[in-house]
């Protein structure tokens, strides 16, 4: 679990990076949820679109990601999603 100090210093790295993943129209897909996946193990900090067609598909969707990834939602601004996950044998991000 991250105190607040360390998910705003998460977000201000997330500010200039652009979304690594987007949820189209044919939803959050097994291929998706594993690019995903491969995604936050890598990076540990990406930022997902997710193109739902209103604010509760939205937030259903960000849910199952976390819930499923075991991802933490540091942040969420319309359809995107800062997502974060400690890559416990080669961490890439320093955290305060």
């Amino acid at each position: 679990m991250l105190n607040s100090a360390q998910k705003r210093h998460l977000k201000a790295l997330a500010h200039a990076r652009k979304p690594y993943i987007i949820v189209g129209g044919n939803g959050l897909t097994p291929p998706v949820l594993n690019e995903i996946d491969a995604a936050v193990s890598h990076h540990e900090l990406i930022k997902v679109r997710v193109c739902a067609e209103n604010r509760e598909q939205r937030a259903e969707l960000i849910t199952f990601i976390c819930k499923t990834l075991d991802t933490e939602l540091i942040q969420r601004i319309g359809h995107i999603a800062i997502l974060f996950r400690r890559n416990l044998e080669t961490p890439r991000l320093q955290l305060p």
